[in-house]
């Protein structure tokens, strides 16, 4: 199956929530893939722990890239 989205970010969950946030500000639908989670949840050690994955869409993905360098600066100030 084909998928229609594009990861943009693979880091911190804590920092994958405040992308997803500010992305929203800009009308931009991210979303999360947490392994760690679901590996607990389906009874397995997760690869590397605490680590999320943030994807968009295609569509939106020129736009989020756009404003990946300058989201991820204000989150680590």
């Amino acid at each position: 199956m084909e998928s229609h989205y594009k990861k943009i970010y693979t880091g911190p969950m804590v920092n994958a929530k405040l992308l997803e946030n500010k992305l929203k500000e800009f009308d931009i639908s991210p979303i999360i893939k947490d392994d760690t989670e679901s590996g607990r949840l389906a009874g397995f050690a997760p690869p590397v722990f605490g680590q999320a994955q943030v994807f968009v869409h295609e569509d939106e993905y020129s736009k989020a890239h756009a404003l990946l360098d300058e989201i991820l600066d204000e989150i680590e100030d």
